[in-house]
């Protein structure tokens, strides 16, 4: 079951194939979403400071049932942090309100703050700076994993150039249509294990009929068909969801997409979303 299985991050730490989203869940409802997500089986939580939700996740945790080692929580550093104070000041505070004594994967949520994601300034300086804090976080123990988000081919190698631990992920928009092959492909050729947020598209992947008559052929839904797709291109996807049923049909996904249709889902025209993308500026569309 894919509950059961992990990938392995280049710096040896484990962690688990299929996370739970909790983007856009509110910091009341996520503490049930968590629980409920732990008692179905999930082991890996990912939120952001951006979410406003991390007190509520860590009182999910704690009130799980499990214990905390055998659960990989993620969090995300705020796009807008870009010194090596404010990030230091930042990682503390996510830190304080998840309520944990270490965070397993603590990622840079943007290269550029949202509000300029179009500018012209790269905000390379900005981004080696919290890159710094994060790596002094992972030294003293604070974070068990650090990586990237939304970063192109330029930030990556931003990163690279300067940094004295390498990110071992990088967490993109990546779902059937949707799907940034050269990205993905440099992220891994540097170490990188890609994420795949928004794998269903935000659930705009449902309303196609293309792919609905595909998962059709397979006998599951269209999430699993698309979740899936996201497994079998080595990715780690992470479905957003506060419906316990959906959470539970989210993970059966023990059946394999045929090459031919691989090809199929990886070549449908790009379809329109409100994913994380639209509501911040555009990103990861190819």
């Amino acid at each position: 079951m894919i509950l059961n299985e992990t990938y392995t991050l280049s710096n040896g730490v484990e962690i688990p194939k299929l996370g739970l989203g909790t983007w856009f869940i509110t910091n009341e409802a996520v503490v049930q979403a968590v629980k409920d997500a732990v008692q179905i089986g999930y082991r890996h939580i990912d939120t952001a400071q951006a979410y406003q939700n991390e007190s509520g996740v860590g009182e999910g945790i704690r009130a799980c049932g499990v214990n905390r080692e055998e659960l990989f929580v993620t969090t995300k550093l705020a796009a807008e942090v870009k010194s090596y104070k404010e990030a230091v000041a930042s990682i503390d505070g996510s830190l304080h309100r998840l309520g944990l004594e270490y965070i397993d994967l603590m990622i840079i949520h943007s290269p550029k703050p949202w509000a300029e994601f179009s500018g012209p300034d790269p905000y390379f300086d900005g981004n080696r700076e919290a890159w710094r804090a994060l790596e002094e976080a992972y030294t003293a123990g604070k974070l068990r994993a650090i990586g990237l988000s939304n970063f192109e081919q330029a930030d990556i190698d931003n990163i690279l150039g300067s940094c004295s631990v390498k990110p071992v992920v990088n967490q993109i928009l990546a779902h059937i249509s949707n799907t940034p092959t050269e990205l993905i492909h440099y992220s891994q050729e540097n170490g990188m294990l890609v994420e795949a947020y928004s794998p269903i598209g935000h659930g705009e992947l449902l309303k196609n009929k293309s792919i609905t008559a595909i998962a059709q052929n397979y006998g599951v839904s269209v999430a699993q068909l698309s979740i899936r797709y996201c497994l079998q291109l080595g990715l780690l996807p992470l479905p957003k969801t506060a419906n316990p049923e959906h959470m539970k049909t989210n993970a059966e996904v023990a059946f394999v997409i045929s090459e031919e249709d691989m090809e199929r889902l990886s070549n449908i025209e790009q379809i329109e979303h409100y994913g994380e993308a639209s509501i911040f500026p555009v990103f990861g569309r190819k």
